[in-house]
């Protein structure tokens, strides 16, 4: 983990995830979205935003839009802008009617607002996102590696090209986003990504890097021992069972 030069960020919205995140020393800052919100419950989104900076106030915070018109993400740009200075503004590369947020994208630009531009997929969206930033302002483009491979294509390629186009801009920060496995990380590193967002579950898992191959292949059969304790199940009859032993 010392020789990773890729960040790693804590995906979700559970406070408690966050703040044990936070204190684990794994992250190097935070991202959210409406989606993992929603499966939080969380109930307040100003007053939950408000709360995780109070208590992560040191580390980047992404928060994003809930609007689907331009003129209303603006508006809840320049508010979310506002929750502290270690907050960056979450824009979709497009709302639901597919139309282009890059206009919106250079307004705050223009205001020097951090921007985590999201939901970008293909190498165009990653091209007009770049051209789009203001070199003086620290960014992030997040490209969904994880929904490209859930769609049977490699993302190596689109994550290759897009550290490419990012280096050609001052500021802006390529991020892995949507990971499956753990060996993701390895794999964004090894591309040169300068982010990677990581579920607590995969984050969890990163206790065990470097563990001997033995030892997980032990605990692996004392966890299916353990499951068929609590199982109760038998294969075996008594009578089949006292003869096998009598053998």
């Amino acid at each position: 983990m010392d020789q990773l030069n890729v960040k790693i960020y804590a995906d979700g919205a559970k406070l408690e995830d966050m703040i044990a995140a936070y204190k684990s020393g794994f992250v190097s800052g935070f991202t959210t979205n409406p989606s993992l919100m929603k499966k939080a419950g969380v109930a307040d989104y100003v007053a939950f935003a408000k709360k995780v900076v109070e208590k992560i106030p040191d580390l980047p915070l992404s928060f994003e839009v809930f609007a689907d018109d331009f003129e209303t993400m603006e508006k809840e740009a320049e508010k979310i802008h506002t929750f502290g200075k270690n907050v960056y503004i979450k824009i979709p590369i497009t709302n639901t009617k597919g139309e282009s947020s890059i206009p919106l994208i250079e307004k705050l630009q223009d205001k020097g607002y951090s921007l985590n531009v999201t939901a970008i997929l293909t190498i165009k969206q990653v091209e007009e996102t770049v051209a789009a930033l203001n070199p003086d302002v620290d960014n992030i483009v997040s490209v969904f590696a994880g929904r490209i491979a859930d769609t049977g294509r490699d993302p190596i390629p689109y994550m290759k090209q897009s550290v490419d186009i990012c280096r050609t801009k001052k500021g802006a920060n390529l991020l892995w986003a949507s990971s499956r496995e753990l060996f993701n990380v390895y794999e964004a590193d090894r591309l040169g990504v300068d982010i990677i967002t990581c579920t607590p579950e995969i984050i969890s898992k990163l206790k065990k890097v470097g563990k001997p191959l033995e030892q997980v292949s032990l605990d692996t059969v004392k966890g299916f021992n353990t499951d068929i304790q609590t199982l109760g199940y038998t294969i075996l009859t008594d009578q089949e069972a006292s003869e096998s032993v009598s053998k």
